[in-house]
C-alpha cells in the first residue's frame, strides 16, 4: 500500500515505527470492514474487552429486530435447494441472461456479483448485479432486495445515485441492469492515497449530501452511507450505489428502530438500541468526511468492542490540520445527541447552508457543472483499472448467463414463492433500447 501524506497542512515527518503503526492499522481496518454485521457481533461477542463495557454488552443482547439485518439463526428451515419460487408474470418477460455477453466481475456481496456486461442489442456496457434467489430467502433478506428495487426505481431523477435499467429475473436469479460506473470505489482512492486535501473532500461531501437529501425528500433513509458504497463516475463525480439498507416511509418527524448498518458508522442511537430517524443519514455523512480528512473513521479502533465504546462516550477529537470551518461541520454532524445534530431541524438546508460549504453553488454543482477534483481518467468502458483484481481476476461464471433448464420450473406455490413477485421491471420502451 502507498501512503500518501495529503493535508492542508505540511505534515510532521514519519518516523519507520509510527508509519508501521499507521500501515498496521490501515491494513487491520480494511480487513475488518470487509466483515458483514453478523460477523462482526460474533467476533465482538469473543472478545474480553467487551465485558468491562455495560453498553457493550447491551449491544451483545439485542432483541431480535422488524427487520432481518442482525438474525444469526432462522426460525424456519432455510429452503431446500430444489424448492421452486412462482416468480408471477413479469412486466419484461422478453429480457433473459442471454441478452449479455457478461465480461468481468467487478464486484462481489453476500448473495451475487456484480458484472460488467454488454447488451447485445444495444452495445452498451451496464453494470448487471447479480443475486442468487436460494441465498437471500435462507438468510431471510427478501424484503431488503425488494426495498433495493424500489429506491432504485426512484433514484433515476438525481445525478449522483446509480441508475436501474430495468430488472428481470429467471427461476434461481434476480438481475439488476444498472449504471456502469468505473471510476472507482471512494474507499479504493482513500485506500491509495491516504487522505484527501479539504476542497477535494468538500466537493464529495456536498455530492453526496446532495444525493442523501434527495433521498431524504422521498421519506427514504439510506442508513449505510460508507466509502465502499461511494463510486466515482469516469469524470470523477459521486455516485451513490447499494441501497439495500434504505428504509422507506421515514416521514420528517418518523423514527425506526432496526439495527443495522456498517460497524465503524453506527452512530450512537442505533448501538443504543433507540429510535433513530433520518439525523443518522448525517451522521454518516461526517464520519466519511472525517475519513476523508483523517484516513480514518472518527472513533476508530482495531479493537471492535473498544471501537463501539469510542462512540458511545468517547468525545470527539480533531487535529489541527483542517478549517475552522470543516471542525464546525464535523462537530454538528458527529453530534452524539441527535436532537442536537446538525440536520435535525431542517434536514439537508441545515447542511448545504453550513459555511463549509460555502464556495459551493448547489445548482451549478447538481448541474454537474463544477469540475471535480480529480479526474480517474478511464479511456473508456473497459478500462477496469480502478476496481480491485481481486474481483477482475476472477472468471466469470458460466451460469451467470444461461437460463436454468424450463424442466426444472415447477408451479410449487409456498411463501417463498410469493417473495419476489413484481421484482420485474422495465421502464417504456421508448426511453430505453
Amino acid at each position: 500500500m502507498t501512503i500518501q501524506t495529503e493535508t492542508s497542512v505540511s505534515a510532521p515527518a514519519m518516523t519507520y515505527s509510527k508509519t508501521r503503526g499507521l500501515v498496521a492499522n490501515l491494513s487491520a481496518f480494511m480487513k475488518q470492514r470487509k466483515m458483514g454485521l453478523n460477523d462482526f457481533i460474533q467476533k465482538l461477542a469473543t472478545s474480553s474487552y467487551s465485558c468491562k463495557h455495560t453498553e457493550v454488552d447491551s449491544i451483545l443482547t439485542l432483541t431480535p429486530p422488524q427487520d432481518p439485518e442482525l438474525m444469526t439463526t432462522n426460525s424456519s428451515p432455510p429452503p431446500s435447494p430444489s424448492q421452486q419460487i412462482n416468480l408471477g408474470p413479469s412486466s419484461n418477460p422478453t429480457a433473459k441472461p442471454s441478452d449479455f455477453n457478461f465480461l468481468k466481475v467487478i464486484g462481489k456481496g453476500s448473495f451475487g456479483k456484480v458484472l460488467l456486461a454488454r447488451h447485445r442489442g444495444d452495445d452498451k456496457f451496464y453494470a448487471v448485479k447479480v443475486l442468487q434467489k436460494k441465498a437471500i430467502l435462507k438468510k431471510k433478506e427478501e424484503k431488503h432486495i425488494m426495498s433495493e428495487r424500489n429506491v432504485l426505481l426512484k433514484n433515476v431523477k438525481h445525478p449522483f445515485l446509480v441508475g436501474l435499467h430495468f430488472s428481470f429475473q429467471t427461476a434461481d436469479k434476480l438481475y439488476f441492469v444498472l449504471d456502469y460506473i468505473n471510476g472507482g470505489e471512494l474507499f479504493y482512492h482513500l485506500q491509495r492515497e491516504r487522505c484527501f486535501l479539504e476542497p477535494r473532500a468538500r466537493f464529495y461531501a456536498a455530492e453526496i449530501a446532495s444525493a442523501l437529501g434527495y433521498l431524504h425528500s422521498l421519506n427514504i433513509v439510506y442508513r449505510d452511507l460508507k466509502p465502499e458504497n461511494i463510486l466515482l463516475d469516469s469524470q470523477g463525480h459521486i455516485i451513490l450505489t447499494d441501497f439495500g439498507l434504505c428504509k422507506e416511509n421515514i416521514e420528517p418527524n418518523g423514527t425506526t428502530s432496526t439495527f443495522c448498518g456498517t460497524p465503524e458508522y453506527l452512530a450512537p442511537e442505533v448501538l443504543h438500541k433507540q429510535p433513530y430517524d433520518r439525523t443518522v443519514d448525517w451522521w454518516c455523512l461526517g464520519a466519511v468526511l472525517y475519513e476523508m480528512l483523517y484516513g480514518l473513521p472518527p472513533f476508530y479502533s482495531r479493537n471492535t468492542a473498544e471501537m463501539y465504546d469510542n462512540i458511545l462516550n468517547k468525545p470527539l477529537q480533531l487535529k489541527p490540520n483542517i478549517s475552522n470551518a470543516a471542525r464546525h461541520l464535523l462537530e454538528g454532524l458527529l453530534q452524539k445527541d441527535r436532537t442536537k445534530r446538525l440536520g435535525c431541524t431542517d434536514d439537508f438546508n441545515e447542511i448545504k447552508n453550513h459555511m463549509f460549504f460555502s464556495p459551493i453553488n448547489w445548482d451549478d454543482l447538481n448541474a454537474k457543472k463544477l469540475t471535480p477534483p480529480f479526474n480517474p481518467n478511464v479511456t473508456g468502458p473497459n478500462d477496469l483499472r480502478h476496481f480491485d483484481p481481486e474481483f477482475t481476476d476472477e472468471p466469470v461464471p458460466s451460469s451467470i448467463g444461461c437460463s436454468p433448464d424450463s424442466a426444472l420450473v415447477t408451479a410449487s406455490i409456498s411463501d417463498a414463492a410469493e417473495a419476489f413477485l413484481g421484482f420485474s421491471y422495465a421502464p417504456n420502451m421508448d426511453s430505453y433500447l
